[in-house]
């Protein structure tokens, strides 16, 4: 007889399978072949960062939302996406389709968890089909300009946005978070993941990352359709999630979208309730099959616990097992 956490955890395993892992994880290799650490392995940063699903995705919510203050994205969404729905004639609407919502999700998933945990050879195709999605896109904003997502300077932007996204969500959300060195060697490794998409020049540091992020401002604005799903503009519960979200912009980012930060009680609070939903879920799930799979794959069968970080490479070589526990926190 199932416990009641088991119950809990064996529905959200259900639900991930049936609507995420069924459909996006296809041909995608975790399990073999033995001894292959993919491209990081454990006891890398990228491992410890993508093995909180929950705060992997609140992370890609992140960063789509900055990436929406670019109007070329805007717009590449519009053209180019399933995100939004279309009238009769095709033409987008500046309203997000649930449905689609779902699967832009779920490919982004299945790419970060496949690059983070499959195989070599799923690493390079899952990148490989991602990159050629890229080739496709290209076309013209109303205002005349056009955009093309093989621009070596959009790429660069893009991929910060990315990382940004990822990493910020961990340091706010995850229990054990990387901080300081231990979390610029993420963005250091997860520079691999954007070269694989045709990056260049990319910033491999938190501090380079945001500079990044800063110098793309003169060629950022809030579109209409951007600033009628945020906000205000939102109900309940779905502007509880976007404050969420609105939460971790930089300084800059918030002043363009007019969001004010709440007093510092309140806003402890507020992220406390985040916290406990992210973590709850993530306890009550346990980890993902696809990071078990990788586990054993690479250690022949050894588990570590995920309450447990794996030990980062660079850190200091004499601490004590204790101390390196601790360094995470």
């Amino acid at each position: 007889m199932l416990m009641p956490h088991q119950l809990v955890e064996q529905s959200l395993q259900s639900h991930f399978d049936r609507n995420v892992r069924q459909h996006y994880f296809r041909g995608m290799e975790f399990a073999g072949p033995a001894g292959d650490p993919g491209w990081f392995g454990p006891g890398s940063a990228v491992w410890h960062v993508h093995s909180h699903t929950e705060a992997l995705i609140f992370g890609l919510q992140c960063a789509a939302y900055i990436e929406r203050l670019d109007p070329s994205i805007y717009w590449m969404g519009m053209h180019h996406s399933r995100l939004v729905k279309r009238d009769e004639d095709g033409t987008a609407i500046p309203v997000i389709d649930p449905e689609g919502a779902a699967v832009r999700l779920g490919h982004s998933i299945a790419f970060f968890i496949g690059t983070a945990y499959g195989s070599t050879e799923t690493a390079e195709r899952v990148s490989k089909t991602v990159r050629a999605m890229h080739h496709t896109i290209k076309g013209t904003r109303p205002d005349g300009a056009a955009y093309d997502a093989d621009d070596p300077a959009w790429l660069r932007w893009n991929y910060a946005t990315v990382v940004w996204g990822l990493a910020t969500a961990h340091e706010i959300y995850h229990p054990n978070p990387l901080r300081g060195k231990k979390l610029d060697q993420y963005y250091g490794e997860f520079v691999r993941v954007g070269h694989a998409l045709g990056g260049t020049d990319l910033p491999s540091t938190k501090a380079e990352t945001l500079d990044c992020l800063h110098s793309y401002l003169p060629k950022l604005a809030l579109t209409h359709g951007a600033a009628m799903a945020t906000g205000s503009n939102l109900s309940m519960p779905q502007s509880a999630v976007d404050w969420a979200i609105r939460d971790t912009m930089p300084k800059w980012a918030k002043q363009l979208i007019g969001h004010n930060d709440p007093n510092p009680i309140e806003r402890r609070a507020r992220r406390a309730v985040v916290w406990s939903i992210i973590n709850g879920l993530h306890t009550a799930a346990g980890d993902t099959l696809e990071f078990r799979q990788a586990r054993a794959r690479v250690t022949g069968g050894t588990t570590v616990s995920h309450t447990e970080p794996a030990y980062v490479p660079g850190s200091d070589p004499e601490l004590s097992r204790d101390e390196v526990e601790h360094s995470f926190a």
